[in-house]
């Protein structure tokens, strides 16, 4: 899926580092808890649901799996895989890595289109089902998987904001933001859509954020050197260079890129900066999916937080300045499932993931992650 080699390894090391985090306190999150009540005894224990069907996309072939499966299957659960269809091998290796730590019977990988998964989630032996991807497919899932009454995690992509408050390390606080937008070639649900400046200091900003997104080396994902590969597929590039294109026919201006690299072998799209950018524009409204880094101006440090909440999805944040206290209490004003200070936003196998509004519902990783699909099961005994 074009993905950066060295970018490549680090994935497979993170799939490692979940693995082994739910290897060593699976045990200790599903113990059964002692509740004191009038009762001889009364706990809560956590048994496995049994068959899940998993949706996963291709941005993140390995660690999207993983972060899913490693709980799951530590609980006691079943799976089966419907990977994105552009990354079957990547799905067929995954299959044969955990055949290999588990019963053939336990995890499953299935080779069907999209057509035949409403079927796959009525099948009374799914019991439950977990997608990542966009929101309006997200929401067909949940439709279906709720008239046959089955738990669903959702986690359907986001317009992160990255907020530069007038006392932020800007330096600090570009070479973040450029490493968050141009990560994975900007497929990631997680990146920093939105960069939301104080007006104060957004014009050095931006000349930080053109000098280093200018110097980014664009080419074959194999070589060494590479830092932003081709996007993942051929309608990909076209849809994000519509929003593009419509967004500067709005009054948006490019500084740096926008448009699809010219004679390349593959669907390679320029890293691009734009600014003027406002409310109303795709830029601004929708999930750019690419190497595209969009500066929206606040006038203070309110109406960054307005902005910052002025969005369909909430899946994560990140917000920049030297007052610890001020980034605590803004933090809490952030409409996100998680928000990050002074930092880029990541997950994190012991933290819990996820989002609210159109970026989904539920928690992936932690404690919180190999609960969602456990039966918490009261049991009394007078």
């Amino acid at each position: 899926m074009g993905k950066p080699i060295k970018e490549a390894r680090g994935e497979v090391k993170k799939c490692v580092w979940v693995c082994r985090f739910y290897a060593e306190n699976a045990q200790q999150f599903l113990r059964d808890q002692t509740i004191k009540t009038e009762n001889t005894q009364s706990l809560v224990a956590y048994n496995p649901l049994g068959i899940v069907l998993s949706i996963m996309p291709w941005n993140f072939p390995y660690w999207q799996v993983f972060r899913f499966a490693a709980p799951a299957l530590m609980a006691g659960n079943a799976i089966l895989l419907k990977h994105a269809p552009n990354v079957p091998q990547c799905a067929e290796a995954i299959t044969d890595l955990i055949q290999q730590a588990f019963p053939t019977a336990v995890f499953s990988n299935l080779y069907v289109n999209h057509l035949k998964i409403q079927g796959i989630i009525e099948d009374p032996r799914v019991r439950a089902v977990t997608f990542t991807g966009g929101d309006a497919a997200g929401a067909k899932v949940a439709a279906t998987a709720g008239r046959s009454i089955k738990k669903t995690v959702l986690e359907l992509g986001g317009s992160d904001p990255f907020i530069v408050l007038s006392d932020a390390n800007l330096k600090e606080a570009a070479k973040a933001a450029v490493q968050s937008r141009f990560l994975n070639a900007g497929q990631s649900c997680i990146a920093a859509k939105r960069l939301i400046v104080v007006k104060s200091v957004a014009d050095h900003f931006i000349d930080l954020l053109d000098a280093t997104i200018s110097q980014l080396k664009v080419g074959d994902p194999l070589e060494e050197e590479t830092e932003v590969g081709p996007l993942a597929r051929r309608d990909l590039l076209m849809n994000l260079d519509k929003q593009v294109q419509k967004s500067v026919q709005m009054g948006a201006k490019t500084l740096l890129g926008g448009r699809a690299v010219r004679n390349s072998r593959g669907n390679f799209y320029e890293p691009t900066l734009m600014i003027n950018v406002q409310k109303g524009m795709p830029a601004f409204e929708e999930e750019l999916f690419g190497p595209v880094a969009v500066v929206i101006i606040a006038e203070d440090e309110k109406e960054a937080i307005q902005l910052a909440n002025d969005t369909a999805y909430g899946l994560g944040a990140s917000i920049w300045t030297l007052d610890a206290n001020k980034g605590m209490r803004l933090a809490r004003e952030i409409q996100a499932g998680c928000v990050f200070i002074n930092s880029m936003v990541y997950s994190d196998p012991r933290l819990p993931f996820g989002g609210i509004k159109k970026s989904g519902y539920g928690r992936e990783l932690s404690e919180a992650g190999i609960r969602e699909f456990v039966n918490v099961k009261t049991v009394v005994r007078k």
